[in-house]
């Protein structure tokens, strides 16, 4: 497992942007990655402040945002394929498999996929 690179979940974006500070430890001074799909949730809230967008985009603007390309578009249709679980956590599953990297996130759904790394966050 490679311990200096984390791709995070939406949920620990969240947990981090409301001060969790144990979130913050773990992730200090590692590379970050974003999945695209983790940006648009957490951008297309209907409900968020202008405020809360700044916040948003100030984070985001410090990690490293991990677009689709042919090799995560595979990965994901192979997971979908295999697992009961929706289309944006099969993107962001793959998104972290094609860096070989593990998911940060506090969904055990995750826990299904067997071809990911990944630290559950309880």
């Amino acid at each position: 497992m490679n311990g200096t690179s984390f791709l995070l979940d939406t949920n620990i974006i969240l947990y981090l942007l409301s001060g969790d500070k144990t979130i913050a430890s773990i992730i200090n001074e590692k590379e970050i990655y974003v999945s695209f799909i983790t940006e648009m949730e957490l951008l297309s809230y209907k409900k968020i402040s202008i405020h809360e967008e700044k916040k948003i985009k100030n984070l985001l603007s410090d990690v490293f945002i991990v677009e689709m390309n042919i090799s995560i578009k595979a990965k994901a249709i192979e997971i979908r394929k295999e697992n009961t679980i929706k289309l944006p956590d099969c993107i962001i599953a793959a998104t972290a498999e094609h860096l070989d990297i593990p998911l940060l996130t506090s969904d055990e759904g995750f826990k299904k996929i067997k071809s990911i790394k990944h630290l559950l966050y309880q």
